[in-house]
């Protein structure tokens, strides 16, 4: 064993059975569905007269995070957020998750003890049970399996195949700033290769930048949507740009969009940040990725509801399927159509 407190711990000191212990001896179960979490063969979970939704993202080291600019806590939140995001898009609110991650030998115990920190701090805060998952070896770089379950009355469950026409288009809060500090991130690692001497210069970048390393899921939507009695008629996150997933929704619900460029919501610092890249502020809201925002739509006679929101904003509006599916370019009136040029995994 490492008599070092200084020292990181070699993963071989614990095994697996002690290491498991390690990682997940502070997790609480909140909730009553739990019947069982963590210490057997399988999780139990109480489920009657209910649909459970299941929702699993894998992250990958190199394809969608990079260990030299992405704090560990960070990104255990980050895999943990990534996937409740998929369950509150189908309007259910998330109970369960379970954890599998592969990791190197180059890998200490206190590290993955922060990646865990992160995850802990996540299902704290959106009031989730870990119940399981499993650890094992990588001999190409750490990979977390998260696998997110809810559940929910059939009647109230939202896919992206329900969108009819004349319904109003809408996203939560601002797009495109993920995307913009992803590319500052990866400017200053270019510059840091050439000359370890310089420091990252982040000034102004700190929302940018949490928005890339640390986002946050629209668990507030599932409870604005419940408090004002509203079930949206299709919905979907916004993890591969909102051009994707509009086509997505527009294909699943045999429909066409039509949006406006000018009401896609834009936060300061990501316009500031793209002119100082010379990008197209609108681009990265199009097609950047990982905003983790909700794309929703909703039937016309909730127009002032949704208006009354400031974190919430219409963007457009569903037309016929033969309309297509186009943008209306600010100034000119021109439609620009949609393609689907997000994030390819």
């Amino acid at each position: 064993m490492n008599d070092n407190p200084n020292e990181p711990t070699p993963l071989n000191d614990l095994g697996e059975f002690g290491l498991i212990d390690r990682l997940t001896s502070k997790i609480e179960l909140k909730n009553s569905t739990t019947e069982l979490g963590v210490g057997d063969d399988a999780a139990l979970i109480k489920n009657e007269k209910a649909l459970t939704v299941v929702s699993t993202d894998l992250l990958v080291e190199g394809v969608h995070f990079d260990l030299l600019y992405t704090p560990l806590k960070h990104l255990g939140y980050k895999a943990v957020v990534v996937n409740l995001s998929d369950i509150y898009a189908m309007n259910v609110m998330p109970q369960h998750i379970t954890v599998s991650i592969a990791v190197s030998n180059r890998m200490s115990v206190e590290a993955l003890e922060e990646i865990y920190e992160g995850i802990n701090l996540a299902c704290e805060f959106y009031g989730v049970d870990l119940i399981g998952g499993d650890t094992t070896s990588s001999l190409s770089g750490t990979m977390i399996s998260i696998t997110a379950l809810g559940q929910a009355e059939e009647g109230k469950v939202v896919k992206r195949s329900g969108a009819q026409e004349n319904d109003l288009i809408c996203v939560t809060g601002d797009l495109g700033a993920a995307f913009a500090g992803l590319q500052i991130l990866e400017r200053e690692k270019s510059v840091f290769k050439d000359n370890t001497k310089i420091q990252p210069d982040f000034s102004g970048k700190d929302y940018i930048l949490e928005r890339q390393l640390k986002p946050e899921a629209r668990k507030d939507l599932i409870e604005f949507f419940t408090k004002e009695g509203i079930v949206p008629s299709a919905m979907i996150d916004i993890s591969d740009g909102l051009s994707s997933e509009l086509i997505h929704l527009a294909s699943s619900s045999n429909v066409g969009i039509q949006i406006y460029e000018d009401k896609i919501p834009l936060d300061a610092s990501t316009i500031t940040t793209c002119e100082e890249l010379n990008l197209n502020p609108i681009t990265a809201a199009l097609n950047g990725g990982e905003d983790y925002e909700l794309l929703f739509t909703v039937p016309l006679e909730y127009h002032e509801t949704i208006k009354k929101d400031p974190l919430l904003t219409i963007i457009g509006h569903v037309t016929d399927k033969a309309s297509g599916n186009h943008m209306v370019a600010t100034g000119t009136e021109s439609l620009i159509e949609l393609t689907a040029q997000g994030w390819q995994h």
